[in-house]
C-alpha cells in the first residue's frame, strides 16, 4: 500500500494525500461541499424511490457514506449501501481527520465510526434507515460480488492521471451490469476519455456544473430503449 499523509486544505479541513501520486482523497477547495454537490445534490436527490440501493466505488474515509447516512435520517429514506475499498483507512487516520465534526448532528461521531466498524463482507444494520455492506476488494472484482438492482452509483475512484484503468470501458460495463433501468451514476470527473468510456458501456452521459474548483462533473444514466 502506498504511503498516506494528512494535509490541511485551503478551507482548514484535513484530507489524505498520497505523495507518490500527488493525489488527494478529497478536493483541497472544500471537502463537504464537493462530496455534497457531486454525490448528494447531483446524485441521491435525483432518485425518487422509497428504498434506494447505492453502490459506492471507493469507500475511502467514509465521507460519502456518512453524508448519505445523515440524509437518510433527515429525509426518512431507506438506504441499502454497498461499497468497495481495497485499502481501508486506519482508525488513527480517521481520528485525526475528525470528519464527524463536519456535521451539526448529535449522533455524528457514533454514526461515523459505526460505518467504519461494520464488519467487511456482511450486511450491517446501522439504524432503521440504513444498511451497509462493505467489500475489501479491487474494483475489478465487482463482477464476482452479489450486487444487483443498484439505483445509484457514487463513482469516487482516484483520477485517471494516476489510475487510468478505473476510467475505461471495462469497469464501467461491470458497473452498468449491476444497475437497474433508470439508475444513475455520478462522478466528479468530466474527462473526455472517461465520458466516452461510459457511453461505450451503455450510459447516457450529461455534463453538470462542477463543485468549487471544478468546472464540470458528470451524471451517467442507464436508460434502456423499449
Amino acid at each position: 500500500m502506498l504511503e498516506r499523509l494528512i494535509i490541511t486544505t485551503s478551507e482548514g479541513t484535513k484530507t489524505l494525500q498520497i505523495p507518490e501520486w500527488n493525489e488527494c482523497y478529497h478536493s483541497i477547495h472544500g471537502i463537504v461541499q464537493e462530496a455534497s454537490h457531486v454525490f448528494i445534490t447531483h446524485g441521491l436527490e435525483n432518485i425518487d424511490l422509497p428504498e434506494i440501493s447505492i453502490l459506492e466505488m471507493g469507500f475511502g474515509t467514509g465521507l460519502n457514506a456518512f453524508l448519505t447516512l445523515y440524509k437518510a435520517e433527515e429525509k426518512n429514506l431507506k438506504i441499502n449501501y454497498h461499497t468497495l475499498e481495497k485499502y481501508p483507512v486506519d482508525r488513527e487516520e480517521l481520528e485525526e481527520l475528525q470528519y464527524w465534526k463536519l456535521l451539526d448532528w448529535d449522533k455524528s461521531e457514533k454514526q461515523y465510526f459505526s460505518l467504519h466498524e461494520a464488519e467487511w463482507g456482511k450486511t450491517v444494520k446501522v439504524n432503521e434507515n440504513f444498511r451497509i455492506t462493505k467489500y475489501k476488494v479491487d474494483f475489478f472484482e465487482l463482477k464476482d460480488l452479489p450486487i444487483s438492482d443498484i439505483d445509484m452509483v457514487y463513482y469516487d475512484a482516484f483520477g485517471a492521471r494516476v489510475q487510468p484503468e478505473f476510467w475505461e470501458e471495462e469497469i464501467f460495463k461491470q458497473i452498468y451490469d449491476t444497475m437497474s433501468a433508470g439508475a444513475l451514476l455520478t462522478t466528479y470527473s468530466s474527462k473526455g476519455s472517461a465520458r466516452r468510456a461510459m457511453q461505450s458501456a451503455g450510459f447516457t452521459v450529461e455534463k453538470k456544473a462542477g463543485p468549487k474548483g471544478k468546472r464540470e462533473m458528470v451524471n451517467a444514466w442507464k436508460y434502456l430503449v423499449p
